[in-house]
């Protein structure tokens, strides 16, 4: 069994620890920084951790694609895989925590308004203070109640928000965190009693376009968005409308609908809008990194056990 693995940010006692894995089971484990380095000789691998188009539209040996990254909307195209009964896991589950503490720091941005003080500040300017909001008494709104969306949760629960409501397909979760969950198809009825719009989707045909112009408007004036999901989920048309004529006070935005965000783009000089090149997950923390690479390691053995991996994505949902 050979296994490819393709990342150029792994730490030595992560390749250690993959070699270590590897032997245990018998397999061969060659280690790349992108596809490019990666020999015709090694396009027979049964197994990629990573990321090599090439070989994942070419060969029909692959029999597992592990990606190291939570969406998969990019290859679930029909005919992406040359071997269409090639296993697909992701790596959801290693980016909560990460990503939470992106979301609650732009909160509290927005909220406090650190980055006018901040933008003063460095203009030599020593300002007046002015009117701020908490996220203590926020009712909070969490669109998608994965992991990202439950790990935020549970670090925002702890400001003491007046309610903390879940949204989520099923419209269930098995975390306590919330003060209740509900369907999608109850979105609208919560959006009025909603001051902080926490987004965290996949990207599915069921979430594009989520939150339209006129979800928009049911917002109440003065509330905020943060986006760390999928950027196909707004329509960020609107959000800038909504945020020049200030029905919303400011929406933070990790992810677009298109990447990088072109130059000139109107979001660029839209007010009140916070903006990050997707830098929310990434495999940036140490903690992100050491659980991505058990992650891998667990599905590893259940591979070679003939288990179900526990991280496979459901073609049909998208996730």
């Amino acid at each position: 069994m050979k296994i490819l693995v393709i990342n150029n940010m792994l730490e030595q006692k992560h390749f250690d620890q993959i070699k270590s894995a590897a032997g245990q089971v018998g397999a061969q484990v060659f280690f790349y920084k992108n596809e490019a380095e990666i020999p015709e000789d090694n396009y027979d691998a049964d197994i990629i951790y990573g990321f090599a188009p090439s070989i994942v539209k070419t060969s029909r040996t692959l029999k597992w694609l592990c990606v190291p990254w939570a969406g998969v909307d990019s290859i679930m195209a029909p005919d992406y895989f040359a071997n269409e009964n090639c296993l697909l896991t992701n790596s959801a589950g290693a980016y909560g925590v990460s990503i939470a503490e992106h979301m609650i720091a732009v909160s509290l941005v927005m909220m406090r308004r650190l980055d006018e003080f901040m933008a003063e500040t460095k203009n030599g300017q020593w300002l007046s203070p002015r009117p701020q909001k908490s996220l203590k008494d926020c009712r909070i709104t969490v669109l998608g109640t994965g992991d990202i969306g439950t790990t935020f949760s549970s670090r925002a629960r702890a400001f003491e928000p007046a309610a903390l409501i879940g949204v989520c397909r099923s419209g269930k979760s098995s975390s306590r965190v919330y003060d209740k969950v509900l369907p999608v198809s109850e979105l609208d009825s919560i959006l009025p009693e909603t001051d902080l719009l926490a987004m965290s989707l996949p990207a599915t045909p069921e979430t594009k376009g989520i939150i339209s112009r006129e979800r928009m408007a049911l917002l109440p004036q003065g509330a905020y968005i943060v986006n760390v999901g999928r950027g196909s989920a707004i329509d960020e048309d609107a959000l800038a409308d909504n945020l020049e004529n200030e029905h919303l006070a400011g929406a933070a935005l990790d992810v677009f609908q298109t990447e990088p965000l072109p130059a000139g783009h109107k979001l660029w000089k839209t007010k009140n809008l916070l903006i990050t090149p997707h830098v929310a997950g990434n495999m940036t923390l140490p903690y992100t990194k050491d659980k991505n690479v058990q992650m891998f390691i667990e599905d590893l053995k259940n591979f070679v056990q003939g288990k179900t991996l526990h991280y496979l994505v459901d073609r049909k949902l998208g996730y």
